[in-house]
């Protein structure tokens, strides 16, 4: 059984994950907080990967019932949590009912809400680094994702919602290692999105299956790593045999950790012509408009800007200057 933290004394935002205490957030929030004007303070709650369904309900229940609970952040858990407390919410956001899965969880008023924030986050993220007529200047490339969760899906929806102005990737093509969420994510895109960019889904149990799929990935292919491996569990998608697309983009969607897809990709920087981003952005962007929907508030242009940079100083020079040479900033 769960471990639940004690009843808050002090306004109280938490992180649902599985090794919350190695997050960069621990440090960088209580510096937002006093830069935003926020009275509140972070907590990890860790859970382990498909966790049971009472310890997830159990998290729910302390967070609805504790009046200086306001709210939290969930990776890692996002559909398991759904779908084991959804009906402890009095109001359950239209991305999240809509792809199964919650991010963020917050109260209005008396009533306790949930919603999905990855649809709009990893938009944000992925304009950073893929130019505005990418698809349309590389009609040949495709984009490959590894890991069929709720990162994957926000991803999926993110173009296919916005597909059909001549601007949108070849093929969008899922791996995953298990069949059920493999199964979800296809059934999500064709009852959502019909007819918008032609999607492949593939059973991928072991990561020289993945070798072989993104093989037939076109140049220019946007590459992803949603799978959660080198972050809090070690390994790779891929196998170090692994031959990326010429001229690939690459996102590694973990920001810390041990990141052995990110190395892969890295080894081939200068043979491929390969440009690696990992997940700080993402991590910038999901962290602050979870927390604009905890505390009421909107962190966008130059507050969302004065984050990002109050987060760069909490990393330190060394993490800084590292993320400055990589040209990930």
């Amino acid at each position: 059984m769960i471990q639940l933290p004690e009843k808050a004394t002090r306004p109280t935002m938490y992180f649902i994950g599985v090794t919350t205490t190695q997050s960069s957030i621990m440090k960088t929030f209580p510096i937002w907080a006093e830069a935003l004007g926020i009275d509140a303070v972070i907590k990890g709650i860790d859970l382990p990967v498909h966790a049971p369904t009472e310890d997830y309900r159990a998290v729910v229940e302390f967070i609805k019932n504790d009046s200086l609970s306001m709210g939290a952040l969930v990776t890692t858990h996002k559909i398991d949590i759904y779908n084991a407390a959804k009906d402890l919410f009095e109001v359950v956001g239209g991305y999240a009912e809509q792809f199964g899965e919650m991010s963020s969880i917050y109260k209005d008023g008396d009533k306790l809400c949930c919603d999905a924030r990855d649809p709009i986050t990893c938009g944000m993220a992925m304009e950073e680094f893929v130019p505005a007529n990418y698809w349309k200047e590389h009609p040949q490339a495709g984009v490959f994702i590894m890991g069929a969760g709720g990162s994957c899906i926000s991803m999926c929806s993110y173009y296919m919602r916005n597909s059909g102005h001549g601007n949108d990737p070849a093929k969008i093509v899922v791996a995953n290692r298990s069949l059920p969420r493999l199964r979800e994510c296809e059934k999500i895109n064709n009852d959502f999105y019909p007819d918008t960019i032609p999607a492949e889904y593939h059973l991928t149990p072991e990561p020289g299956q993945n070798d072989k799929v993104m093989a037939k990935m076109g140049a220019g292919s946007l590459v992803i790593n949603a799978t959660g491996l080198g972050k809090d569990r070690p390994g790779s998608p891929l196998t170090d045999k692994a031959v990326f697309p010429m001229d690939a983009l690459v996102w590694e969607l973990n920001y810390r950790g041990e990141r052995l897809f990110m190395h892969q990709a890295e080894a081939q920087e200068q043979s491929r012509g390969v440009t690696v981003i990992d997940g700080w952005m993402y991590f910038i962007y999901g962290w602050t408009q979870v927390i604009a929907d905890v505390f009421h508030t909107e962190i966008i242009g130059e507050r969302l800007k004065m984050c990002a940079e109050l987060a760069r100083g909490a990393q330190g020079k060394k993490e800084y200057a590292e993320r400055r040479e990589r040209k990930i900033l």
